[in-house]
């Protein structure tokens, strides 16, 4: 795939949340505490949501089974929960995926919370899979994408607490991000989520597009290939 493209989307990550910031300080007259004035102002990852819906499109399915904005799909353990795109074809449920960015300056607490939501959200659709809440839906696939700010907090080694037990020992001394590529290969090989993605931008760089992907098994191609073969196979094969 053309890398330009998600350059494009990193750019708009970047420019949305330099103006979220500067202007809910304008309107409101105040600031919300560190980072958080930019993510209260959302959309910021609308870049690649729209990415993935142009890549669906010239794969060959139609624009309306594509939703961005009706997302909501029951669970399990809770009614509903929305997500960031969903595939929806023939009243089958052929996708979901879910875009996070974490950004700093706080990374500690922020990542075992994304960790344990991430979790959970794949845990209650899954069960609800299960208890024929989709039927005659075949099983959805779901795609975990998650944009981290590449900076001296999220690239150095951070010791565990390790009071009782030790952690496994891949853990110990890793950086944020390298946790973060750990928690997109175990997400994938316990079946939770069929592909997961993770890209590293650092904020000024990033304002020209710039990326890294750690991992290319976990790289925006692969995420994004894997999707629409999915997709063009039920469309291909089972609708008449």
């Amino acid at each position: 795939m053309d890398k330009h493209r998600v350059e494009q989307a990193v750019r708009f990550f970047w420019e949305t949340r330099t103006q979220q910031q500067q202007a809910q300080g304008r309107t409101s007259g105040r600031r919300d505490s560190g980072n958080r004035r930019a993510v209260t102002g959302g959309r910021h990852l609308d870049g690649f949501a729209n990415l993935l819906v142009d890549l669906l499109c010239e794969s060959g399915l139609p624009r309306e089974a594509i939703h961005t904005t009706a997302t909501t799909l029951p669970g399990y353990f809770r009614p509903t929960k929305d997500w960031d795109l969903v595939v929806v074809v023939d009243g089958v449920l052929l996708a979901s995926v879910e875009l996070k960015a974490h950004i700093g300056p706080s990374f500690g607490n922020n990542f075992n919370n994304r960790i344990e939501e991430t979790l959970g959200n794949a845990v209650d659709l899954l069960t609800a899979y299960r208890e024929g809440k989709f039927s005659p839906t075949q099983k959805p696939w779901l795609g975990w994408f998650l944009l981290l700010e590449e900076e001296p907090r999220s690239s150095a080694p951070v010791r565990i607490h390790e009071p009782h037990f030790t952690a496994f020992e891949e853990f110990r001394d890793s950086s944020y991000a390298r946790r973060y590529e750990l928690f997109c290969e175990r997400l994938v090989r316990e079946r939770l989520y069929d592909r997961a993605c993770l890209l590293l931008s650092e904020q000024e760089s990033g304002l020209q597009g710039a990326y890294r992907e750690p991992n290319q098994g976990f790289g925006f191609t692969a995420f994004a290939t894997s999707l629409c073969a999915h997709t063009t196979a039920y469309i291909t094969s089972f609708r008449k």
